[in-house]
């Protein structure tokens, strides 16, 4: 009797959200969605050594997005929380919020980018020259030693404030390609730009025709690029719709070379009306040694009364025969656990 209530006390917590309880049974094979409690969205996983990190936006009102948290897991299934590894105290020139982090290691120092003030430019209409808030910021860098933190910001500026392309300077992801080159994705305003940031991350390699940056902006680009390297595709994804409602989604190219050319083949992530809506601003996790993929995203719990409720979730993503990618399935059960094996 006992365990026929616990099973259903299982599901019922899969199907609401709630975490505490199945994740402190270490028999639970399943990570269940969300994968930890709290409003979290723009979800950037990776593997650091024999952990799984995630970085996500505190995905709150804007004027309560302050600051950012981690989690790690070593079997995608207990999660422990780093609380507070940036805030707005830390960085001098953000006076708003950050939001959208990406993270790389480099040479035993980890290097985390944000979005922040959620920079405008004179000529569009979210622009108010009376309200200088947002007259200035961009992207940002900051650094630790450790992956859950603190860290410090980089620059003392913004890495980008300047509008290249007509792209906002926001949701950026740095790619590491095979030859050691470190690609930097970036842009809102359905403008994705391609630059190459120089040795120790304070800039840009001009590209041959000196500029900083190469739009390659695809077909129905919104905002959240990313990229992922598989048997020698270069998979080139990012979101369409709006953030706000269920039209978000994710979709994707395929191409030989991180430069592109991309051509839209199609939709990968997506509302379901019976699990969640508003799937989209994602990352991919491959589990080391494996050709194991997951999806890291986030998700708008059913019912919802508010934009900035956002969950993190992971769903299992395939791949055809040919390479392209199977429809990614959301669900309220989540993935399998899986521990990086650390040979």
């Amino acid at each position: 009797m006992i365990k026929r209530l616990f099973a259903v006390y299982t599901v019922v917590c899969l199907m609401m959200g709630c975490k505490t309880a199945v994740q402190n049974n270490e028999s639970v094979s399943m990570s269940g969605n969300p994968i930890f409690e709290g409003w979290y969205a723009d979800p950037e996983g990776v593997v650091f050594g024999n952990e799984y990190w995630i970085y996500p936006t505190f995905s709150d009102d804007y004027d309560k997005q302050l600051h950012f948290d981690a989690f790690s897991s070593k079997d995608l299934i207990q999660w422990e929380k780093h609380e507070n590894i940036l805030d707005t105290t830390k960085v001098k020139w953000l006076r708003q919020a950050l939001w959208a982090p990406s993270i790389i290691e480099k040479d035993d120092r980890y290097y985390l980018f944000f979005g922040a003030n959620d920079i405008q430019r004179p000529g569009r209409s979210s622009y108010d020259p009376s309200n200088d808030i947002n007259h200035y910021g961009g992207i940002g860098v900051a650094v630790s030693e450790n992956p859950g933190g603190p860290f410090e910001d980089y620059l003392g500026k913004p890495l980008i404030s300047d509008f290249y392309n007509d792209a906002q300077p926001i949701d950026q992801f740095v790619f590491k390609d095979v030859d050691g080159t470190h690609y930097f994705f970036y842009g809102g305003w359905s403008h994705c730009n391609l630059g190459k940031l120089n040795k120790d991350f304070t800039g840009f390699i001009p590209w041959e025709n000196g500029d900083l940056f190469r739009e390659i902006t695809p077909e129905g680009y919104v905002e959240g690029p990313f990229m992922f390297l598989r048997k020698g595709i270069y998979y080139f994804m990012w979101s369409e719709g709006n953030w706000t409602d269920g039209s978000y989604r994710v979709v994707y190219a395929m191409a030989d070379a991180v430069t592109g050319p991309y051509k839209r083949i199609g939709t990968v992530l997506e509302s379901d009306e019976k699990v969640a809506t508003g799937a989209g601003h994602h990352s991919v996790i491959n589990v080391p040694g494996t050709d194991e993929w997951i999806m890291v995203y986030h998700r708008r719990p059913i019912p919802n009364k508010d934009r900035d409720h956002r969950v993190t979730c992971l769903d299992k993503m395939e791949f055809n025969k040919d390479g392209t990618i199977k429809p990614v399935k959301i669900t309220f059960s989540g993935v399998e656990k899986r521990i990086i094996d650390s040979k």
